[in-house]
């Protein structure tokens, strides 16, 4: 099974480990595709200041980011799985996972980035800004910039097993799986079960937690119906929705 996420917009500080090492970043098919981003973010960082800002979409209030960017290639760097936080990865509390679940993390989650467009949670990255809806000066949308170097490598990083697809559109956009890849690619979205409402803060909670107890299980589901019969097993309250491989998480709590 190989889990899709999104990042998180807020990240832990790079810390005092060694500086970015590309090359030893998984998905190496990715590696031109990443220097380019990573080229074009520290050169409009390192510049005008305010010109970043209006470009990376941050307020007043975020004007350090810029400077945390301009030192991407000094900073130090640390497992992606500790520089991502917030909601979804609270929930999924990698830190915390017994040593099994801790190794099916390692080869089965991969968070998708703007700036280095897929990554595995043991791969160590320094703490930036920069989401995918981000449209650099010399590179245009990074959405489109990262479709054919992921088309190129996401078929083979997919394995023959199920694909769980939890990414955000923003992310989605990046790589949209085709073929028979598309056909064992499951999709969630968390419904309030009372009023069958998308939920949004709790959306990432859920997920996080679903996440966690699939790690946790050692499920290793082959297909999308052996995925609805292990969160079943886990005690969700699963549907299946209109679309092949859509399905329903429904949950009692939306905050």
């Amino acid at each position: 099974m190989l889990v899709l996420l999104p990042p998180s917009e807020g990240k832990a500080s790079s810390g005092r480990g060694a500086p970015l090492k590309a090359e030893g970043l998984s998905l190496q098919g990715l590696a031109e595709a990443r220097a380019a981003v990573l080229d074009e973010l520290v050169e409009l960082c390192v510049g005008d200041e305010e010109k970043a800002r209006e470009v990376l979409g941050l307020s007043e209030g975020l004007r350090e980011e810029v400077a945390k960017n301009a030192e991407l290639r000094t900073a130090g760097a640390r497992p992606a799985g500790e520089i991502y936080t917030g909601v979804l990865y609270d929930a999924l509390g990698l830190a915390t996972l017994d040593a099994a679940a801790k190794k099916r993390a390692a080869s089965s989650l991969l968070v998708f980035s703007g700036l280095w467009g897929a990554v595995r949670v043991t791969d160590r990255i320094p703490s930036y800004r920069c989401s995918m809806g981000v449209k650099l000066p010399g590179l245009g949308a990074l959405g489109a910039h990262w479709r054919g170097a992921m088309a190129a490598v996401m078929p083979e990083a997919a394995g023959e097993g199920l694909v769980l697809d939890l990414r955000s559109a923003a992310y989605a956009a990046a790589w949209k799986p085709k073929g028979e890849v598309a056909a064992r690619t499951a999709t969630v979205r968390v419904l309030h079960a009372p009023t069958r409402k998308v939920v949004s803060h709790f959306n990432k909670a859920t997920k996080g937690r679903i996440v966690r107890s699939l790690l946790e299980a050692g499920a290793a589901p082959a297909n999308v119906a052996d995925l609805v019969e292990a969160l079943r097993d886990l005690g969700y309250v699963v549907e299946e929705g209109g679309k092949a491989g859509a399905l329903d998480v429904l949950v009692d709590e939306i905050h």
